[in-house]
């Protein structure tokens, strides 16, 4: 057995049960092909968030396995998991965790690259139809439109300025994605319910279709959407683990073997007690 499966193993065997109240779950990529990993992480305030447990694949037996895993009182405790839309996720949850319907919280930032892809996908069709046309404007202009304006880069500041207050189809989709954003800084849940129908009705009379189903892709998940502001949990400790992950894939150029992904990722962020007894 290689070192750091011992040190795993022994890191794992000598864990104690903890209460896991907030929880974080995504995938992650070995880095070559559609090679994926479900990553859970244990999130608490005052200390860096420990990954949990790694588990085959990204379908719900992924999930299950952990779930699983945890005694009855383990799964009581938990308060809140943040993930994504992926729905073999949310149906493990489910199907594991007492009162699952109101614990679970779909992530703003995962929310934020749906809203993103689809200006993206307006911007693309538009500039088709206007570079026919020999009109250019559009070009180079992607990632532009993809940041939030306060974190827009100087030297972009003021031809964006021109650009956006053109009448173009783009331009729409892109003040619909900024709404969006400010829908995170709601108080409550009543005020976020109220706000999510003002940009829910704006969006679906846009007459953008990326950007109208999206709104009603969000509209079926709404009431795991508005537990943000119950829990105001995120997957932003997930992706400062994940690009520590990133960091592994990169130095390992990418994972052949699977098993060794996981116990690196576990090795290095799992928080465990890996040194031999004295």
């Amino acid at each position: 057995m290689h070192p750091k499966q011992r040190a795993v193993k022994r890191g794992l065997a000598r864990r104690q049960p903890e209460k896991l109240e907030r929880l974080c779950v995504d995938e992650k990529s070995a880095g070559r092909g559609q090679d994926y990993v479900t990553v859970v992480a244990k999130v608490e305030a005052g200390h860096p968030a420990k990954v949990w447990h790694v588990g085959d694949g990204r379908d719900q037996a992924s999930l299950d396995l952990f779930w699983q895993g945890l005694s009855p009182e383990q799964r009581r405790s938990v308060q809140a998991v943040a993930m994504d839309l992926w729905e073999p996720y949310k149906n493990s949850t489910m199907a594991h965790v007492p009162e699952a319907g109101d614990k679970i919280v779909h992530d703003p930032f995962h929310l934020g690259r749906h809203m993103n892809d689809a200006v993206d996908t307006v911007r693309k069709a538009e500039h088709k139809v206007l570079a026919q046309r020999g009109d250019e404007r559009l070009k180079g202009s992607k990632y532009r439109w993809l940041y939030g304006w306060e974190n827009l880069p100087d030297r972009h500041a003021e031809g964006f300025d021109q650009l956006r207050n053109q009448k173009l189809k783009t331009g729409r989709a892109w003040s619909i994605k900024e709404m969006l954003r400010e829908f995170w800084t709601c108080p409550e849940v009543e005020t976020a319910k109220e706000y999510f129908a003002r940009w829910y009705g704006w969006a679906i009379r846009s007459r953008l279709e990326p950007v109208k189903k999206v709104a009603r892709m969000f509209k079926r998940h709404l009431p795991n959407i508005l537990t943000y502001f119950v829990h105001r949990l995120s997957n932003g400790p997930m992706e400062g683990l994940n690009n520590r992950i990133q960091s592994l894939v990169k130095k390992a150029y990418g994972y052949r073997n699977r098993e060794r992904f996981k116990i690196d990722i576990l090795f290095h962020l799992g928080g465990l007690d890996l040194y031999p007894g004295q």
